[in-house]
């Protein structure tokens, strides 16, 4: 077996994922991975690249900002904001009666407690319920206050599920967004209220500084400012003018109260790190399944056009200098040197025959995996048992899969191993994985650092999901596992 081996890693929830292990002269495991490189997708990316500001808090911080369209997205999102607020207070209100009833009331300590546990259950079953809506709601007003996509951390579960239909199904009480969500409505209803009473209370101040001459003229007595007091519209004017100058203070700290407000909110709302690698993942391996069908449909090209064109062309040259020999003598020169271009147009059609074998074997598209196993063992110069336990045909890319890491597995047996028998074995297990084992009884002692040769092989099971184990102590046996993912066989 040829002395490297890949690895790349494992992904997260079941994503595209290879295992590598070999082990060392002393028989201990070493496991080599491979860094995956993740792209950025839509979540992650920055809207504001051209220079502009992208969030509230952002836009705040420039020189331009009473100039731009900013601190009107912001006062309209303030403003916006007791709506759903209001309508989230309401049914949560509802839910939490028991424990109002239970800190209320002269009841005893069981009833309290009973009190407080339907109110854990109603608060826990029920408030998904308000808390999902709430979230879409609230994804669609960030864009008041921030110009970047956010995309819900929730998964879409499978249509079996019916979660399409009914979007209030118990798959969504096991995801962590949805609890995201929870807390988020939980802040709604109690810290942001105090917020922007907070704030509302700085504006009507604001508001009464500005107005104060005209209150202190006609109220016709003193009129309390504050801590202070004005009985003439001249004593209040310093205070008018301080007034000014907190308005012009009033966009900046709107924008700073929405630009938090929708910094929690996206936070909360949006998909965290993990979700976003795990959805860049599952992006990644659905534009590399697509590159494999591609991949697929030209070597077939490419195969049909060798086939079709080139062979038969010369097949076509081979018969006709086949021809021209027999016509001439043969101790002529020009005899010799047709005779020389006959054996060599027939050494080119069998190297031509083994290329368009290596691109795809004609066996394993007509007879299948089994047949093809079988085909390669004929050929291998060291002795090979197949044994093959599969139902019905597989797809396309996993046989072309299987096979061609067979086919490269019993090529390195052959020129780096020194065995003298092989053996490969391959079945479908019950879970639906194709289990494919290579094993020679030759010197072993696979080092996964010394070479690339099983890189390659590392490469194209990962494509399709796959795992790859090898096992080589040194003095043999060396053990190679692949197993793939496979869809239900055909008849």
């Amino acid at each position: 077996m040829a002395n490297d081996s890949p690895a790349a890693p494992e992904s997260p929830g079941g994503e595209a994922g290879l295992v590598v292990q070999a082990q060392d002269a002393d028989g201990r495991s070493a496991t080599s991975s491979a860094r995956l490189v993740r792209s950025t997708g839509r979540d992650g990316a920055e809207p504001g690249g051209d220079g502009r500001p992208s969030t509230a808090l952002e836009s705040a911080a420039r020189r331009r900002f009473l100039l731009t369209s900013w601190p009107w997205r912001c006062a309209g999102y303030l403003l916006t904001t007791p709506i759903p607020m209001l309508a989230a207070a309401v049914p949560f209100g509802l839910l939490v009666l028991p424990w109002t009833e239970a800190l209320s009331s002269p009841h005893g300590v069981g009833a309290r407690l009973l009190l407080g546990a339907l109110g854990v259950l109603l608060v826990a079953g029920i408030g998904p319920l308000v808390a999902l809506p709430l979230a879409e709601v609230e994804r669609r007003r960030l864009r008041l206050v921030d110009d970047r996509p956010v995309l819900p951390a929730r998964a879409r579960a499978a249509s079996a599920t019916g979660a399409d239909l009914w979007p209030w199904s118990p798959v969504r009480y096991r995801e962590a967004a949805v609890w995201r969500e929870m807390g988020y409505a939980f802040l709604l209803v109690t810290v942001a209220p105090v917020l922007y009473g907070a704030f509302l209370v700085f504006v009507l101040g604001v508001a009464g500084l500005l107005l104060s001459p005209l209150l202190a003229r006609g109220a016709g007595r003193p009129v309390a400012l504050g801590t202070a007091e004005v009985a003439t519209p001249t004593d209040a004017v310093p205070y008018a003018l301080a007034g000014v100058a907190l308005l012009a203070v009033l966009p900046y700290l709107a924008a700073l109260l929405a630009g938090a407000h929708g910094t929690v909110a996206r936070a909360l709302l949006g998909r965290g790190r993990d979700e976003r690698l795990r959805a860049e993942l599952v992006e990644v391996s659905r534009s590399r399944a697509r590159l494999v069908d591609a991949f697929e449909a030209e070597r077939r090209r490419i195969e049909r056009d060798l086939h079709d064109g080139a062979q038969q062309r010369l097949l076509g040259l081979t018969l006709q200098l086949g021809l021209a020999r027999v016509d001439l003598p043969p101790d002529s020169d020009a005899g010799r040197s047709v005779a020389e271009a006959h054996a060599q147009a027939k050494l080119l059609m069998d190297e031509l025959r083994e290329l368009i074998r290596g691109i795809h074997p004609r066996v394993l598209t007509d007879r299948g995996l089994p047949a093809a196993l079988r085909e390669l063992a004929d050929r291998s110069p060291v002795p090979v048992t197949v044994r093959a336990d599969l139902p019905g045909r597989l797809a396309r890319h996993e046989e072309g899969t299987a096979y061609f890491v067979a086919a490269e597995a019993l090529a390195n047996i052959a020129k780096h191993s020194r065995a003298t028998r092989a053996r490969v074995s391959v079945l479908l297990r019950a879970d639906g994985v194709l289990a494919l084992e290579v094993e020679d009884d030759g010197r072993g002692g696979a080092d996964p650092a010394l070479g690339t040769g099983l890189t390659g092989l590392a490469d194209r099971v990962a494509v399709v999901d796959g795992r790859m184990l090898l096992s080589s102590p040194a003095g043999g046996p060396t053990v190679l596992r692949v197993e793939l993912p496979c869809s239900r066989p055909s008849g």
